[in-house]
């Protein structure tokens, strides 16, 4: 799967404005211009939120996959899952604004 994330220099929380004029490289799902990647907070979101993504097909989800992956590379964030099939309701990998632990307790 080819990679389509491209890192952009904006963190933080995003306004509608700011957010329309991110390119669609800043997104997991640059055609649908879907959960930006600008940060590992964000990364972070599309990973706890992935299946809460509706309206996107299998292709369009192995392609998030492959972008969220590629910006959590960069934003040295350890990814536990291995495909996108295994986020859900109970991710494994652990989000600090999760109190600093996975949902696998």
């Amino acid at each position: 799967m080819k990679i389509t994330w491209k890192p952009v220099d904006q963190h933080g929380a995003i306004s509608s404005k700011q957010s329309r004029e991110l390119p669609d490289s800043a997104f997991a799902f640059p055609g649908k211009r879907k959960e930006p990647l600008t940060d590992a907070s964000h990364v972070r979101n599309a990973l706890a939120r992935f299946d809460q993504t509706h309206d996107v097909s299998d292709a369009e989800r192995d392609q998030a996959f492959a972008n969220i992956m590629a910006a959590a590379r960069h934003y040295d964030i350890e990814v536990a899952e291995s495909d996108w099939r295994q986020l859900g309701k109970r991710p494994h990998t652990p989000n600090p604004a999760q109190g600093g632990r996975g949902s696998r307790s």
